[in-house]
């Protein structure tokens, strides 16, 4: 176990993390004292400027932490891993419901629709465009937080990921809805997010859509 290692992996996690913050710093302090008023006063105009600004950075963030991740520690997110077996499709699937299912009480209704007839058809598409960076990053956090973790005690079959993505993420919404019920629910979410990623055998492209279903919808 190298145990030094397993803080460089840390950081990264940290850093993702710290990128999901970058849009708190836009929408709570440059944008405000820019547009004359806090978020929720802005125009339709205001908030399609500030999801462009996020997810642009995000973006950035993302491709950064991706490519250093292999160039200094050789640690290849896109790397191929092993077939799936009946077992993990079928508990996954459960993961999916159970996520999905907890979204529905909370929102009262599925939040793709909520978000739809609130938003209307520019914000919404807009909105969802800003999500898929989202995903992006608390997707990072889960990733290096489990390859942290590994390092750290070698365990690779319990979720360290959905741990570490569940204390960030899940306290970020805390802090930025000002609701702990949203919060422990982020975080209840953020942990099943971590034991997805174990159960599809941490291939990237089938974490990123079942994280995507599981949080937008």
């Amino acid at each position: 176990m190298n145990k030094t290692r397993g803080w460089d992996y840390m950081c990264l996690a940290l850093y993702a993390f710290a990128g999901l913050g970058i849009e708190v710093l836009l929408a709570f302090l440059i944008e405000p004292f820019v547009y004359g008023g806090p978020m929720s006063e802005w125009s339709v105009l205001q908030n399609i400027v500030h999801w462009i600004i996020t997810c642009i950075l995000w973006g950035i963030v993302i491709f950064l932490l991706v490519k250093e991740a292999k160039r200094k520690y050789g640690f290849d997110i896109f790397a191929k891993t092993e077939k799936m077996k009946p077992l993990q499709w079928i508990t996954a699937g459960v993961c999916v419901i159970f996520t999905l299912s907890m979204s529905y009480i909370d929102w009262g209704g599925f939040k793709v629709v909520k978000e739809f007839n609130y938003n209307g058809v520019l914000k919404f598409i807009f909105q969802y465009i800003y999500y898929v960076f989202e995903t992006g990053l608390f997707a990072l956090i889960i990733i290096f937080g489990q390859k942290a973790f590994e390092k750290w005690f070698g365990n690779k079959n319990f979720p360290y990921g959905g741990i570490v993505v569940a204390l960030t993420w899940g306290a970020g919404h805390i802090l930025t809805k000002g609701s702990l019920s949203a919060g422990l629910i982020s975080a209840l979410s953020g942990f099943i997010y971590g034991v997805t990623y174990l159960l599809v055998n941490r291939d990237i492209k089938k974490t990123y859509l079942l994280l995507f279903v599981m949080f937008v919808f």
